[in-house]
């Protein structure tokens, strides 16, 4: 058996791999920047508990990463859809709090396109939209 790495070749192949890639950004970004990512995320941590950094980069950069990677590195059509559907129901999640939380904010509108997006270049190469 040999091991290579899978290069995208077709177009809606590379649309979903810039999905993965930019996971993996987040996750890296997550995981050793933990204050920059929560930051960034509008997220603040208590100063007598810094187990929430802990739980910054492990929760949330271990499936950035974790995901992120394995369509990177596997380049399986199954995988794509998992990193789509994740993404899709994350922009989801955000459109019920906008919806019940009064969070009807410009930061979360722009959240929110980037969310589909994400979610919609792997959907369309995994579900044959993009070939």
């Amino acid at each position: 058996m040999e091991l290579s790495f899978p290069w995208p070749y077709s177009q809606g192949e590379w649309l979903a791999w810039s999905s993965a890639a930019v996971t993996v950004l987040f996750g890296l970004m997550t995981l050793f920047a933990p204050r920059l990512s929560l930051r960034i995320l509008r997220l603040q941590t208590a100063p007598d508990h810094p187990e929430a950094l802990a739980e910054a980069r492990a929760t949330m950069s271990g499936f950035y990463l974790g995901l992120g990677l394995c369509c990177i590195l596997l380049a399986q059509p199954l995988l794509y859809l998992t990193l789509g559907a994740s993404w899709a129901l994350t922009a989801f999640g955000r459109v019920v709090s906008m919806l019940s939380d009064r969070g009807n904010t410009p930061y979360n509108w722009v959240a929110l396109i980037v969310e589909i997006v994400l979610a919609g270049l792997p959907l369309g190469f995994a579900l044959g939209f993009a070939v």
